[in-house]
């Protein structure tokens, strides 16, 4: 039997809460809901949730600050729901570690997508074990899909789910550049516009955790107007 996932649900809309709790248990997930983000970091290490949904708007400490506060120990998928629709704020979103973005109304079977989207990432890599760590750098860089672990001269590197898909991307095709569309279509599975910076704006999340220079990246290099390259 597969055990029930976990989803946190951080919003002060009490309508909106009840709607997606009741969809999302009747569709097999345990919810738990907090109003604010007053708790969230003792909620997270009871509850352990698999996915956390944070609101833009709310009391106290707003959504993006509460994001970024959780990024580096929280490592699974992070979806954020606003009722601004402003481009800047989603941007911003996916620089604190926001995994996905999605705008107010929203609709309890797309967000219910959307989660079963992430959850997919997770666990792919889990189901195929095989060849599944690759050493860079005369092994000082051990990525393990398997576990969703790497490790930095040793240290364990703390990613959120979406920057170890991509890094895992880059890796597999390690020394050879990767077409920004091509990645793009992979994390999204929507074609690439030309203009969405979410790739570029989670290869300097990346660069950031790798201590890498981004004016002079020796890990992962940018390939003009192409794409990028895991140097390794």
């Amino acid at each position: 039997m597969i055990a029930q996932q976990n989803i946190l649900l951080v919003d002060d809309d009490v309508e909106l809460q009840q709607l997606i709790s009741q969809y999302l248990q009747t569709n097999g997930f345990n919810i738990i809901c907090l109003n604010d983000g007053e708790k969230i970091d003792q909620t997270i290490t009871d509850f352990k949730p698999d996915i956390i949904i944070l609101d833009l708007m709310l009391p106290g400490i707003d959504g993006l600050t509460l994001c970024k506060n959780i990024r580096d120990s929280f490592n699974g998928a992070i979806i954020m729901l606003t009722a601004l629709g402003d481009d800047i704020d989603e941007v911003t979103g996916l620089e604190v570690g926001a995994d996905d973005y999605l705008a107010k109304p929203i609709q309890p079977r797309v967000l219910l997508a959307h989660i079963r989207a992430q959850l997919r990432r997770q666990t792919k890599l889990l189901q195929n074990p095989s060849n599944n760590i690759i050493h860079c750098f005369e092994n000082n860089i051990v990525i393990d899909a398997s576990k969703r672990t790497v490790k930095n001269q040793q240290q364990e590197v703390l990613l959120s789910s979406a920057e170890f898909d991509l890094l895992w991307l880059l890796a597999q095709n390690v020394g050879v550049i990767t077409e920004r569309e091509y990645l793009h279509q992979q994390i999204f599975r929507l074609p690439y516009d030309g203009i969405d910076r979410s790739i570029d704006l989670r290869i300097s999340r990346l660069r950031k955790k790798f201590n890498d220079d981004p004016k002079e990246p020796l890990i992962i290099k940018t390939v003009r107007n192409v794409g990028y390259l895991l140097a390794c």
